[in-house]
């Protein structure tokens, strides 16, 4: 009988785990899965995916047809050993989550271009793929032709990005709620890397083979 209990407390225990894992998992909010810079051919990007899950609140004014509003945000530094760090490049990607009741559908639009979709579920996978602006090859350039060639191989850009709710574009109503609880809190808070001046030169040379 003893074994028994033992046996079934180690199991309730497991269940346990697995459903705080389970609810982790999908627990509410932004966070990134995955961020790189990527070459192509109208320039150099900093792509993100991330994970995101909607509150229930959010889902409910989703479906009453009030849209939702993103932003993403792209950030490029160069640390600098003798001043403060170097602003390379800053850019923003707006994007705004629909849901039309006549036609039963979602829609992703960013600026005048825009993809509705069936489910919400194929909305978001959308929305979480975010990408910035082409960032010009010359900014990304080590040009500060008085550093050492010391400082010039040792120098990284910081890479950084975020997304987040816009709340200023939400109704009023909904505006001042958001400051007051968590339903309208939705931020992935910012994620950082380094790129490494050989790595991008690297990059370089074998685009222009």
């Amino acid at each position: 009988m003893r074994y028994y209990k033992k046996k079934h407390s180690i199991w309730l225990y497991s269940q346990l785990f697995i459903c705080l894992w389970v609810a982790m998992a999908y627990a509410e909010g932004i966070y990134v899965n995955k961020a790189e810079m990527r070459l192509e051919e109208d320039g150099y990007h900093l792509s993100a995916r991330y994970d995101i899950s909607l509150t229930p609140v959010m889902q409910q004014a989703l479906s009453r047809g009030i849209p939702i509003h993103f932003v993403g945000e792209f950030s490029l530094t160069r640390p600098r050993w003798y001043w403060m760090d170097k602003d390379v490049f800053y850019g923003e990607q707006n994007v705004k989550l629909s849901y039309n009741v006549l036609t039963r559908q979602y829609r992703i639009a960013r600026g005048a271009l825009y993809q509705n979709f069936s489910s919400l579920k194929d909305a978001i996978n959308i929305l979480a793929r975010q990408n910035s602006q082409p960032i010009p090859a010359d900014l990304l350039n080590q040009n500060e032709s008085y550093l050492t060639d010391w400082v010039k191989r040792d120098s990284t850009l910081i890479a950084k990005v975020r997304l987040r709710l816009d709340n200023a574009q939400l109704p009023k109503l909904l505006q001042v709620n958001a400051l007051s609880g968590s339903d309208w809190t939705l931020n992935s808070e910012w994620y950082e890397w380094e790129i490494s001046q050989e790595e991008f030169t690297m990059s370089q040379s074998s685009d222009n083979k």
